[in-house]
């Protein structure tokens, strides 16, 4: 009986497409989990752990993202202000808090990364991963030449 094993492909083998996402009434949760799935690379059959096997996802119109439920009005985001001298320390009482409506105004495009971002795990595969996300907050974006796919669900 011969052995059987499963081949990887190489470094050299692996081709990264470019995929389209219109965010136009999506919502916000169900389009991060699947734009996670494939900056990992997770939805292809050559997936394996320890390679970045991902490819290159576009999302316009960030600003058209929708939440269900009370989570428009409650959505908080936090962040930290930074000491000016000491760039590595914060602020005693420095904790802010951003309605989701207010970043949705200010800063569209901030809202789908930290979905995606906060889906991944803190590796150093899932962070190349993570470069490979474009978001921008209107219809237009400078990756015309790629060629991106539309994806749709």
């Amino acid at each position: 009986m011969g052995k059987d094993f499963t081949r990887v492909p190489g470094v050299d083998e692996i081709k990264s497409k470019w995929f389209l996402v219109d965010a136009n009434g999506k919502v916000l949760g169900r389009m991060a989990t699947r734009i996670a799935t494939i900056l990992m690379g997770k939805n292809k059959p050559s997936y394996s752990p320890e390679r970045n096997h991902g490819d290159f996802v576009v999302v316009v119109n960030a600003e058209k993202v929708k939440l269900t439920g009370k989570k428009p009005v409650q959505k908080m985001y936090d962040s930290m202000s930074r000491g000016g001298k000491h760039n590595g320390t914060a602020w005693p009482h420095g904790l802010h808090f951003t309605p989701f409506e207010k970043m949705l105004r200010l800063h569209p495009d901030r809202i789908v990364r930290l979905a995606v971002k906060r889906m991944l795990r803190n590796t150093k595969r899932n962070r190349v991963a993570f470069t490979k996300l474009k978001v921008y907050a209107g219809d237009k974006h400078p990756h015309a030449s790629q060629k991106p796919e539309a994806l749709t669900f």
